[in-house]
């Protein structure tokens, strides 16, 4: 996911980590003979940097390590997408953290500008977690963190105002609803489709992309953006702007704010959001349901980025190998179903997907569902360059200043200079 749209939604949300229970005993069985034969001090301290709110959901997993290793660890809540912008300054001072989390777009410039070190995982550990949720933490087939949290963004609904039986199933279904119950002041369906994260739902499945290649091996010099799928899916999404089936507000930097308001209101039957408003739409009084997103006209079912939130180990650690221990620990099958139950991030990796906590939660069903029509958000250094002008042209095709294809060409070509400019064109 966009670095810009996890600082601005992202602080409250999540997904989960997983491993096998063994795999937690190694850890501990290893770190408990390392202490005895290695004298660690017991003021030995360890540093986690974990996200807002969510200190809690790790706290029985820390108390455990802390007596298996005879280690303190201190853990310290921080905005997780700012957190590799904080290491940058806190790293060499050595006031940095051990232990870290990270949104997965974040990766690859993460290991390229040295913050965070490789990690060396077990294949058995690997293999717990999702392929995808994987290959996010994955740069030239090296390994630098663990997955511990996905999200996806999904369909939300006023059940006021629409049931389940009368749900759309596709976005043409949406789109002649729209018309029907719009009328300035009430709309049906809404997204921030000015915005690449979302827009690229409707872009992708017509055939359009970010980069070529596939998941954890992408060309940055293939740059799908203005293709004739991508076009196709511009043009789609310009109809409900034409139309004024969505509202002018919802353009912009106040877009999401507007977007909000409208179906915390009751104004707006509804809405592409992610799992960060599950808590803040209930706790607003709305009665609402979730589901994966529609269909397309073509058969194809609405895409959407996966982000991945991971545990990570600092390059300036001093104990970075009792730092990896930790990770695997934080990130076990035992400590990510716990953390789910308090955090209530939605389980995104093999066991927990069955487990029956995780199934009894519609949220969680959603996402698992829409995750199967998800695509990574690429970890690349040069994804940093897509933003901005991608976000840019949506935004002049919602507002009728410039035709899709005319808009996406001048995005395409602003990317492909910025990547030969800041990247080498690599």
């Amino acid at each position: 996911m966009n670095t810009k749209m996890y600082k601005k939604y992202l602080g409250l949300m999540s997904g989960v980590a997983l491993s096998l229970s063994l795999v937690a005993c190694g850890p501990q069985e290893s770190g408990k003979e390392d202490t005895g034969s290695k004298e660690t001090p017991k003021n030995q301290e360890l540093v986690v940097w974990e996200d807002i709110e969510k200190g809690a959901g790790i706290e029985d997993a820390i108390a455990q390590f802390e007596k298996d290793h005879d280690v303190n660890v201190k853990v310290v809540e921080k905005p997780y997408a700012q957190q590799i912008e904080d290491l940058r300054m806190d790293g060499p001072a050595g006031t940095g953290p051990d232990v870290l989390t990270m949104p997965g777009d974040q990766i690859g410039t993460a290991v390229t500008e040295g913050l965070i070190k490789e990690l060396d995982v077990a294949g058995d550990v690997q293999s717990i977690y999702t392929e995808a949720a994987m290959q996010s933490q994955m740069v030239d087939s090296k390994v630098y963190g663990l997955p511990k949290a996905v999200e996806t963004t999904m369909l939300y609904y006023n059940k006021a105002l629409i049931s389940e039986e009368d749900l759309p199933k596709t976005l043409d279904e949406w789109y002649e609803y729209s018309k029907e119950v719009t009328d300035g002041k009430k709309f049906g369906f809404l997204a921030l489709f000015d915005q690449i994260y979302y827009a690229q739902s409707v872009m992708s499945g017509y055939g359009g992309y970010i980069f070529g290649g596939e998941n954890g091996s992408y060309d940055a010099a293939d740059i799908g953006l203005n293709n004739k799928g991508a076009v196709e899916g511009a043009k789609y999404i310009q109809k409900f702007y034409k139309e004024g089936l969505f509202p002018a507000g919802i353009i912009g930097e106040q877009g999401i704010n507007v977007l909000e308001s409208l179906f915390t209101e009751g104004k707006a039957a509804a809405i592409i959001s992610g799992p960060w408003n599950l808590d803040p739409f209930a706790k607003a009084g709305i009665d609402y349901g979730v589901a994966k997103l529609p269909e397309l006209s073509n058969g194809e079912n609405m895409s959407s980025f996966m982000g991945v939130k991971s545990y990570n180990v600092s390059a300036y650690s001093k104990n970075a190998e009792l730092a990896e221990e930790l990770v695997e620990f934080l990130a076990n099958e035992e400590n990510s179903k716990k953390r789910y139950e308090l955090t209530k991030e939605v389980p995104a990796v093999k066991a927990l997907a069955d487990d029956p906590v995780v199934k009894e939660s519609e949220a969680a069903q959603a996402i698992a569902e829409q995750s199967q029509f998800s695509e990574l958000t690429p970890n690349i250094p040069e994804m940093n360059e897509v933003w901005t002008p991608a976000d840019a042209a949506l935004q002049t095709i919602a507002t009728g200043k410039a035709e899709p294809k005319e808009a996406l060409d001048q995005a395409a070509e602003t990317v492909k200079g910025q990547i030969e400019a800041k990247h080498g064109g690599k």
